[in-house]
């Protein structure tokens, strides 16, 4: 475990350098949410498509991952709805639910380079593609009761799907990346690990949470402990040999989605308490990712 850990620290390092970036220099919010939307709308759908297209796998030897992955999301959401029986404020549950099931794409992507590589990333993204509707479906529906629509035209519009699903059609097709034109998907997918975990810390606020600590504790608890471990039974379940049981693991235990906050907000919900619940759980992700990759060969 000590080895994952230590591999994770540039990740979080660079995490920890965009929080400080963000509030001792002159880099303030605007800068960083041109850097974000650079990041979503351009680098990692690069990434994505190219690891996508070049990967080594068939569709059919990952059904099992996606079963796994699909799985373990859909008991996170069972866990989130709940949270319901704690009888906390209905607005904050509502915008809180979504902390408990959807991931950091960019954490997951960054993690799985450093730990296995292309291989491991592709699988990461092929786990991004299905795992994206679900949870943003799941997350709509709990604050739908504060309006919001248009669901399908954002996940239609979503970058990091649409590049994934682009890069597997092409790969089911048979197609290749011209040889000119590899260099340069190389390096805007090595710019998306940096710069998307640079918007990871500056992102970083830890207000509101003090509304309700027994919310916060089990949707932290089920983003963090009970998601990732149903991840791991169902990988020993489905027999997953060590690189699909540590792209489900990587993928299952990373922090809560930064757009969290971005949805309640759009949809009148409780912001500052989610901003707090993505910023505590980026923290959890430096103890959980380690402690669950140290499983996957297990």
């Amino acid at each position: 475990m000590l080895h994952d850990a230590l591999l994770l620290f540039p990740d979080f390092a660079l995490i920890a350098l965009g929080y400080a970036l963000m509030h001792l220099s002159a880099l303030k919010r605007d800068v960083w949410s041109g850097v974000e939307r650079l990041v979503y709308f351009v680098l990692f759908p690069a990434l994505l498509f190219s690891t996508s297209v070049r990967a080594t796998y068939t569709l059919a030897s990952v059904s099992a991952l996606v079963l796994a992955g699909v799985g373990a999301l859909a008991a996170g959401i069972a866990l989130a709805w709940s949270a319901r029986w704690l009888r906390a404020d209905a607005r904050r549950t509502a915008s809180g639910m979504q902390c408990a099931f959807r991931f950091n794409s960019y954490i997951a992507l960054a993690v799985a380079a450093s730990a296995g590589g292309p291989q491991v990333v592709s699988m990461v993204g092929v786990l991004i593609a299905f795992g994206v509707p679900l949870c943003n479906a799941a997350a709509v529906w709990a604050l739908a009761r504060h309006g919001g629509h248009g669901l399908l035209r954002e996940l239609l519009r979503n970058p990091l799907l649409l590049a994934t699903a682009a890069g597997l059609a092409a790969h089911a097709l048979g197609l290749q990346l011209p040889h000119l034109i590899v260099p340069v998907f190389d390096r805007l997918g090595g710019a998306s690990i940096a710069l998307g975990l640079l918007t990871v810390g500056a992102g970083l606020r830890l207000q509101g949470l003090h509304e309700d600590w027994g919310l916060s504790a089990w949707l932290l608890s089920t983003r963090h402990l009970f998601v990732p471990l149903v991840a791991w039974l169902l990988a020993r379940a489905l027999h997953l040999d060590p690189a699909h049981t540590l792209a489900l693991l990587v993928f299952t235990s990373v922090p809560t989605a930064s757009s969290a906050y971005v949805l309640a907000m759009r949809m009148g919900g409780d912001g500052p308490y989610v901003a707090g619940l993505v910023s505590l759980s980026t923290l959890l992700g430096a103890i959980s990712l380690p402690v669950f990759m140290a499983l996957a060969g297990r």
